[in-house]
């Protein structure tokens, strides 16, 4: 039954009309648009992804023919090196709910127009801007055994705090780790404020009214209101971690010392252009897309929750 006031068009017989073939081409025009930037990315993308599958399963035979199998994959699980680097890669996305915690909060205490909160959110921004081989080069100087840090630690006489950051095996990747917590933290600041300055203040309001407190506004009426922009964050962290960290471990250890800081982004590097090894370097490349699939899958389904729950 139509409701009032809606004119649903019909036919003779009564029954809803079918659109005409103007109006179906009409819903079709914004798809005809976006088609010939679909068709490029899947054509360029579709390849990359079967060559790189395609090299993963084969090897050059004794013969010279081309070998096909799982044989690259079994070196490449049954590395000890690979278990370095993924238990690495691991200890890395350790930094994600620590840089989600610190820039949630920073924001929510910036949102409240602290007095210089434009310079201040400025300050935390500008690393995020600042190149990662910079960052590196220039960390690499502030944390070695001679560099500023100890030296400054010294002259404060906290000798015994003095570390040879990047030249112990057991400290050298949690360098690392503070580094691009420190780098990527204004990233998510600025992410967050963002999405604080579109809340209607009238929540706020009536919850100040409410006598309500700081950390109860920021329980139940920040955080809720975050969460799609956390869910997204923490994703895009993540596949940060697994794939976006070769840069920082290459211009500041390089991987070690005794290889204690191989992420598998090295490893794969290593593999291909040092040891002149490309098949098993895309049998890495298979194994780090894997995880990346993963990640988009479990974000997928905390965004269908989440959505759920804003319903």
């Amino acid at each position: 039954m139509a409701a009032a006031g809606v004119n649903i068009p019909t036919n003779r017989r009564g029954t809803k009309a079918r659109p005409s073939r103007r109006a179906r081409a009409h819903s079709l025009t914004p798809y005809l648009f976006v088609a010939p930037a679909v068709l490029v990315l899947g054509v360029v993308f579709a390849y990359a992804v079967v060559r790189l599958l395609e090299q993963s399963i084969s090897s050059p035979g004794l013969m010279g023919e081309t070998e096909y199998g799982l044989q690259n994959f079994s070196a490449v699980l049954s590395d000890p090196l690979f278990h370095s680097a993924v238990l690495n890669n691991l200890r890395l996305f350790l930094a994600v709910p620590v840089l989600t915690v610190i820039a949630v909060l920073l924001a929510a205490l910036l949102f409240e127009r602290v007095r210089g909160w434009r310079f201040y959110s400025s300050v935390i921004f500008v690393p995020y801007v600042l190149a990662v081989t910079v960052v590196g080069i220039i960390f690499s100087y502030i944390l070695q055994r001679h560099g500023l840090l100890n030296q400054v630690l010294s002259s404060l006489h906290l000798s015994s705090l003095t570390r040879d950051w990047l030249g112990d095996s057991g400290l050298a990747i949690w360098s690392i780790w503070a580094v691009v917590v420190w780098q990527q933290l204004g990233f998510g600041v600025v992410l967050f404020l963002a999405r604080l300055s579109s809340i209607d203040v009238t929540l706020y309001e009536a919850a100040t009214l409410d006598r309500a407190g700081w950390w109860q506004i920021f329980r139940h009426i920040t955080v809720p209101h975050l969460a799609p922009v956390i869910e997204f964050f923490v994703t895009i962290s993540l596949i940060n971690m697994l794939s976006w960290i070769f840069n920082y471990v290459y211009v500041m250890t390089g991987g070690g010392p005794v290889r204690s800081t191989y992420v598998l982004e090295l490893l794969i590097y290593q593999t291909a252009f040092r040891d002149g090894l490309p098949n098993l370097a895309a049998a890495l490349s298979v194994v780090v897309l894997a995880f990346a699939v993963v990640l988009l899958s479990v974000q997928s389904v905390l965004r269908h929750r989440i959505e759920r729950m804003e319903g």
